[in-house]
């Protein structure tokens, strides 16, 4: 289970407060207004922003000693973070280890999950030979091969096309549910959020709520995210 424990949150002038649960194994959109500190959020839990005040606990453990790459978590952000001197099946064997010298059977993992991401053939590409939608599947790739328990995406599906996205959903859907990890995605389309997430927290006016049913909340959202779904 995540527990955001009285998190109070702050980059310049923006602060941000978080007072929830989310139980282990479940699947959570983050939704809310532009710059109303969703990716904020999943900075904080990932461990690139230390909190003013409060704890990220995960199963009872408090993750503020640990540096990012020491928590239990998984994270794909915007930008994708492939590294752009390596090809793309070497972005993915770093999801198993480090160190860029895999065993043939992390090897094979890594060209497994490309190929799942319908990458395949393409691994010795690098970053700017693929396209910006096959960037983000290339992360997507990456981010599956790696066994954490608490995964996190902001906007991850932003450069595909619909049909492409669906499936990615589904993907990441499937496979993270049938290793039982708790998902916590950034998305600004509720269609993503119905397809992907049984709740959803909505960030919004300096808060991060607790989370609501997808299907309640869409049918009735809060003023502010009313306003910004239009």
């Amino acid at each position: 289970m995540l527990r955001l424990d009285r998190l109070e949150l702050q980059v310049g002038a923006f602060r941000l407060s978080a007072d929830l649960e989310v139980p282990g194994g479940a699947s959570v959109a983050v939704m809310g207004p532009s710059g109303g500190g969703k990716s904020t959020l999943l900075s904080a839990i990932a461990g690139f922003l230390a909190p003013v005040s409060g704890r990220v606990l995960w199963d009872g453990r408090d993750l503020g000693p640990l540096s990012p790459g020491q928590r239990p978590v998984g994270v794909l952000f915007q930008d994708n973070n492939l590294f752009p001197h390596l090809t793309a099946l070497q972005n993915v064997a770093l999801g198993l280890r480090p160190s860029l010298r895999p065993r043939p059977e992390e090897r094979a993992r890594a060209e497994a999950a490309l190929a799942r991401v319908g990458l395949g053939g393409l691994g010795d590409r690098r970053p700017a030979q693929l396209s910006g939608g096959q960037q983000g599947r290339a992360a997507l790739a990456r981010l599956l091969v790696q066994d954490r328990p608490l995964v996190l995406m902001d906007e991850p599906f932003a450069a595909l096309g619909p049909a492409l996205k669906a499936e990615m959903l589904t993907l990441t859907r499937e496979v993270l549910g049938a290793r039982g990890a708790t998902l916590l995605m950034v998305t600004h389309d509720p269609e993503d959020a119905r397809a992907i997430a049984e709740s959803v927290i909505v960030v919004a006016e300096g808060r991060a709520a607790p989370p609501v049913p997808t299907e309640a909340l869409l049918a009735d959202p809060p003023p502010a995210l009313r306003a910004y779904l239009g």
